[in-house]
């Protein structure tokens, strides 16, 4: 018999051996003269005035919180409006909001899993879809990473019912970009659903539109979008954005969104206000990807299609001390190793952000380039 203190003194011990001991630390939150890399703001909306005031606004007049579940008293106009908004965004017919992207993800996934529908997911999705996976009553298959002819495969030799096709339109580590076009022909095909979670590529893909609408699938009734709100939007929340039947179904079934407390109302203004700026502002997007090209020229790596631009590095270690020479030169950017990244090697995440100061991040880029391959000999 093992008391809990002990496991969890042994599971401690654990990490620190293999250097995965991770920090809730505010002395790495940017101040006013860091280069921040590492912040998956994209479009600097987050201390954008104009959300600042959408959000005090709905303090003022709905609260600090919605105060109960979306299907008691918590939906207010707020929420009405930023489904209203991030439909006009993406294209699609309808909405429903939630209190995260951690969330959506995990509500749209249970609610359209059940024992007779195949769930397959792709190699490199976010935690968020693993967990709603391992929840959703599903048999799951694990698709190679962007790998067609091994989905085809899966879709024609499925003995269930129904199956469902899970990927996202850009992924948060590698930043590489699934051909969705083609992935939604095979589902078409095969009659699945498919699922894109579309959170590193609202606001930066299709001008801000995200990958689905740019790859003319926006309203097409076998695909779904979920999204977050705390990236490009700047605010906070989630989204499941799809047909009105498939909100309504997410409304009664949901269990993320039915037993939860509704997104505080600030969030959801301050997020409806992001949606009509990107819309307004097309060069915002067009920034990020200008110097997403720039930061991966300066770091010898080909240039991803979003705002991430992944640097292996040798090893993990030489990953972290990397990081951890740039944090002196008051640089952030993000150390992933493995098991957090899916390929298993260790790397460098450096973020193009809209108003990012230009010759600073290539200098930064060159330096997490040289630092990633030499650290541990320094």
């Amino acid at each position: 018999m093992v008391s809990m203190h002990d496991w969890l003194t042994a599971a401690e011990r654990d990490r620190r051996a293999a250097g995965l001991v991770r920090r809730t630390d505010d002395r790495r939150h940017p101040g006013p003269s860091t280069l921040d890399l590492a912040s998956n703001d994209y479009l600097s909306l987050s201390s954008d005035p104009r959300l600042r005031a959408a959000a005090a606004r709905a303090v003022e007049r709905y609260g600090a919180g919605a105060g109960a579940s979306r299907v008691v008293t918590g939906t207010t106009p707020c929420h009405t409006e930023l489904e209203h908004a991030l439909s006009e965004l993406t294209g699609q017919p309808a909405a429903l909001v939630f209190s995260s992207g951690y969330t959506a993800n995990i509500g749209v996934v249970t609610a359209l899993g059940s024992p007779d529908t195949l769930l397959i997911t792709d190699a490199h999705i976010h935690a968020s879809l693993i967990d709603g996976a391992r929840l959703s009553r599903s048999p799951v298959a694990i698709c190679a990473h962007s790998d067609l002819d091994a989905l085809a495969r899966l879709l024609r030799d499925r003995t269930q019912e129904r199956a469902i096709v899970v990927v996202e339109s850009i992924y948060s580590v590698l930043g590489d970009a699934p051909d969705l076009r083609r992935t939604a022909d095979l589902c078409a095909k095969h009659d699945a659903f498919l699922v894109v979670d579309e959170a590193h590529g609202i606001g930066v893909a299709g001008n801000g539109r995200g990958a689905v609408h740019a790859a003319g699938l926006a309203a097409a009734p076998h695909v779904a979008v979920t999204a977050t709100l705390s990236k490009s939007l700047g605010s906070q929340g989630g989204a499941v954005l799809g047909s009105p039947l498939l909100r309504e179904h997410l409304v009664n079934t949901a269990r993320t969104f039915i037993f939860d407390t509704g997104l505080a109302p600030a969030a959801a203004a301050s997020a409806a206000e992001a949606c009509r700026i990107v819309t307004a502002e097309p060069d915002r997007v067009a920034e990020v990807h200008r110097l997403a090209a720039a930061i991966a020229e300066a770091a010898g790596v080909p240039v991803a299609p979003g705002a991430v631009q992944s640097i292996p590095a040798d090893s993990p270690e030489q990953a972290v001390a990397a990081a951890n020479r740039l944090s002196e030169q008051d640089i952030l950017v993000g150390c992933f190793r493995p098991p957090s990244v899916p390929d298993g090697v260790s790397r460098l995440r450096l973020v193009a952000r809209a108003g990012v100061d230009r010759s600073r991040a290539v200098h930064a880029a060159h330096l997490a380039a040289e630092w990633s391959r030499a650290a541990s000999t320094v």
